[in-house]
């Protein structure tokens, strides 16, 4: 009872939100009128990390720029991932390093590093933490960037790129993120049919269906919705340090207002997934189709097999360097 006479407050709140933002308009002709789909950025406040914001000015273009997080568990990674980022020129790129080791490695290799003031609760699970661990620190080091007014492709290291992919964002929403999807339906929605027989002529019940964002390759503009959504994920993840940052990333951009529970109101897009290639798309249905091998994704990511290196090296060796049987020898999945 308690959250349902909280969100029963929270009516208030949204006449208030409608008052601040809003600006009464007519209604243009029938099939003219749209809704605000982008939403303004906030005003840096460079009060929130000076340094950070020094380091921005000289890195980033047009306030953007892609930003990694990187411990020693994933250097090899990081090289393969820095190495094509400089071979494609992309120049507005940044690494947060989460350990002495990679902050010297990337000063050693010309690399734009970013080592933030010491914070334990980030340190320990940045020093050592693995994949998923590290992955649900970006939420909380994301948001001085946001802060500061600076739009970030956020990157997981595990990603070849292959041209620069500034060229290809809307930059429209909120949030616009890669699919972990393998076909249109799954990457863009659809209209899934829940079969129960015991209903008799009511038994067919639609359900609406989407694979899931992937985290760790998304643009986020700095407006408040973007910042909401970090401070729910980094709330959840500090709460319940079992759950995945994916899967709370796509609960609160996903789920809906209902009693006792406010939705995020952020606009997404979902990037073209033969653009922003996941490797399940790449590995099971591009390469063996004569037409889709010809196509040069903006990136491709290694997220559905754990022998990634092995994979980001020979995806290297097929789109960059043309040898065509790079990727022959590897199983759609993984054993």
């Amino acid at each position: 009872m308690e959250k349902l006479r909280l969100a029963e407050q929270g009516k208030g709140h949204a006449q208030e939100q409608f008052v601040v933002l809003g600006e009464s308009h007519k209604a243009g002709p029938f099939g003219t009128v749209k809704g605000l789909r982008t939403n303004p950025p906030v005003i840096p406040d460079e009060s929130v990390n000076p340094r950070l914001t020094k380091i921005l000015g000289e890195v980033a273009i047009y306030k953007e720029l892609i930003v990694a997080l990187a411990n020693s568990n994933v250097k090899e990674m990081l090289q393969l991932w820095f190495t094509n980022i400089k071979r494609v020129g992309i120049p507005n790129y940044l690494v947060v390093a989460l350990d002495d080791n990679i902050e010297e490695f990337c000063k050693s290799n010309d690399v734009p590093v970013y080592r933030r003031d010491p914070d334990q609760g980030v340190d320990v699970v940045g020093k050592s933490g693995g994949n998923h661990a590290v992955s649900g620190l970006k939420f909380r080091i994301l948001r001085e960037f946001l802060q500061l007014g600076y739009s970030v492709l956020l990157s997981d290291v595990d990603i070849v790129y292959l041209q620069n992919p500034f060229d290809y964002l809307y930059r429209d929403s909120d949030v616009e993120s890669m699919s972990d999807g393998h076909n249109n339906k799954t990457a863009y929605g659809y209209n899934d049919v829940f079969d129960e027989p015991s209903m008799g002529w009511a038994r067919y019940a639609h359900t609406m269906r989407i694979w899931v964002y992937n985290s760790g390759f998304f643009y986020i503009r700095p407006t408040l919705p973007s910042i909401e959504l970090l401070d729910r994920v980094a709330t959840r993840l500090s709460n319940d340090p079992k759950s995945w940052d994916q899967a709370v990333f796509n609960e609160e951009l996903f789920f809906p207002s209902h009693p006792g529970y406010d939705g995020l109101h952020a606009a997404k897009r979902t990037m073209d997934m033969y653009l922003f290639m996941n490797s399940k798309v790449l590995f099971k249905t591009v390469r063996k189709d004569a037409k889709l091998k010809k196509l040069k994704p903006v990136i491709v990511h290694v997220n559905y097999h754990p022998d990634k290196f092995a994979r980001m090296k020979a995806i290297v060796e097929f789109y960059a360097n043309g040898k065509q049987d790079a990727l022959d020898h590897f199983p759609d999945g993984s054993d």
